[in-house]
């Protein structure tokens, strides 16, 4: 029994789906750093940056990392169909899921907590580094709707691991609005993926209707 160290609204709704299509048994530990009534001492225990998601296997091992752990069943899990069997389509999808990871994820870490970044600033500065993070966050968005939006991976019956992230995390910071005015296709795309019946029953619990 894997232990997926989550919370609701979180990243862990892409794990969630993606170890059901593994058909892995795991349980779900609610803990995040902004839920002191979590689970946050074994949370930092095993991840000390209490990051969510954090994935805990049976024999105490940890990963961390969405799209670490995401590459990583995909690789392990090959029926799952969470990687393209293709080589270069899987090297694409891999691109992909990197290039959420390291400009989507980290801009959305700036605009939840700009005094990371920016010390002794009052909050008009910490609004500052917000609105300057959202521009730029939704380039990114932009930017992967031009270079990934028709990446074998990213939609697809089920949804690819690509797709499934690219669908989580564009939850977040007004990204699905700004899709909506500036690449609607790929809004549309994302759609399709959160109701897939292979991702759909996840995305209910994290984001009711």
């Amino acid at each position: 029994m894997w232990t997926l160290f989550g919370s609701p609204g979180s990243g862990s709704a892409a794990l969630e789906i993606a170890l059901d299509r593994c058909r892995v048994p795991y349980r779900v530990l609610r803990a995040a750093s902004w839920e002191p009534d979590s689970a946050l001492d074994e949370l930092r225990r095993a991840n000390p940056l209490c990051q969510v998601p954090t994935l805990q296997f049976d024999d105490g091992s940890v990963m961390t990392e969405s799209a670490a752990i995401l590459i990583h069943l995909g690789l392990t899990f090959p029926a799952s169909r969470l990687l393209p069997a293709d080589d270069a389509a899987r090297a694409q999808a891999l691109r992909g899921l990197v290039f959420i990871a390291a400009n989507c994820y980290a801009a959305i870490g700036v605009i939840d907590y700009p005094e990371r970044w920016c010390e002794g600033g009052d909050e008009a500065v910490h609004e500052r580094i917000r609105a300057g993070a959202r521009r730029r966050l939704h380039l990114y968005w932009d930017l992967f709707a031009d270079q990934f939006g028709a990446a074998p991976g990213l939609e697809g019956d089920p949804p690819g691991a690509l797709g499934i992230l690219a669908a989580v995390v564009s939850r977040w910071s007004g990204a699905r609005a700004h899709l909506r005015q500036s690449r609607p296709a790929l809004l549309t795309a994302l759609e399709h993926i959160e109701a897939n019946p292979a991702a759909a029953p996840v995305f209910k619990r994290h984001w009711p209707p």
